[in-house]
């Protein structure tokens, strides 16, 4: 039982740090382009046409870029 729960914090710890690391960027992020008045849609944009519509990989699946 002392095994499992060992395992279980380390898992926790393992992986709430990357789910913490990534809402903290996350959050940054958003009050960075709130704070200059950027958008999603216009950092896109700026990207021009060579970065149009192909597929992807990213994390293990193929995806479609609009």
């Amino acid at each position: 039982m002392l095994a499992f729960v060992r395992a279980l914090y380390t898992a926790i710890l393992y992986f709430g740090s990357f789910l913490v690391i990534g809402w903290l960027g996350k959050l940054v992020i958003t009050r960075w382009m709130t704070r200059h008045g950027a958008t999603l849609s216009e950092v896109n944009d700026q990207f021009g046409a060579s970065a149009g519509k192909r597929r992807r990989f990213l994390l293990g699946f193929w995806r479609n870029e609009n």
